[in-house]
């Protein structure tokens, strides 16, 4: 029976609750700030590589050489079956949109074989004397359980709704610190952790909280981050 008490009480001493440091400490060294990748899928299939299309037409045409010849009866038999009865017309939509025209970045209807990404303009955490800057929705980590639940209350102060959302795993897809020297000398150097997530059945939403905002390609998207454009570009997959 005293074996029993003495183990008990040894494991409620080693399990103890987990959680991330916060703001609460008095020399702020440890600020922890949850980004959101927010982007948005290919809606059509991007344009073949002239480089794979030469190969894909040659590999066809060498197939052609060994392929099977059926019949003529077989052939016009599958042409008379039903003929007609499943045909639907149908006309593809354009490639170039009016907001590619326009070259309107506000909208999602552009760029519709690439990748967008959303980038906010406004004030942002650590930029010099609090000025506004571009950068992904973000929030400086408070009193959530788990860095997701932060990163996913910075894209709903953004969206309003979560619904048309979808964050892809719980953990973080990279970070990086940024140093008191980056960063204004009021704050220290704190880490800066990045969630990804998709836009899900929607091509529109109602962004507030920020001074303006746009959807950029991955290319763009590296313009307006020319020191972090190295790990960026390594981040970010497209």
């Amino acid at each position: 029976m005293q074996r029993t008490t003495s183990y008990a009480r040894l494991t409620r001493s080693l399990v103890t609750e987990r959680w991330f440091c916060t703001s609460t400490s008095k020399n702020n060294n440890d600020k922890i700030v949850a980004s959101v990748v927010f982007e948005r899928l290919p809606v059509v299939i991007p344009k073949i590589d002239p480089a794979v299309y030469a190969f894909q037409e040659f590999s066809f045409r060498w197939r052609q050489q060994y392929r099977r010849e059926y019949p003529e009866a077989f052939l016009k038999k599958s042409d008379s079956r039903g003929k007609g009865d499943y045909q639907i017309e149908f006309d593809p939509a354009p490639r170039i949109t009016e907001a590619d025209k326009s070259n309107n970045k506000r909208s999602l209807q552009r760029a519709l074989d690439r990748r967008l990404y959303l980038l906010l303009y406004g004030p942002k955490f650590g930029s010099p004397s609090g000025k506004s800057a571009w950068h992904f929705p973000e929030k400086v980590y408070a009193s959530e359980q788990t860095l997701r639940e932060c990163a996913e209350s910075a894209l709903k102060s953004v969206i309003g709704d979560l619904s048309h959302t979808y964050f892809v795993g719980n953990a973080p897809m990279g970070h990086m610190v940024i140093h008191r020297a980056e960063a204004d000398q009021v704050i220290n150097s704190f880490k800066r952790f990045f969630f990804k997530s998709q836009v899900i059945a929607t091509n529109k939403f109602n962004i507030g909280k920020c001074e303006d905002f746009v959807w950029v390609t991955k290319d763009e998207l590296l313009e307006h981050f020319p020191e972090q454009a190295e790990y960026l570009n390594k981040m970010i997959i497209s």
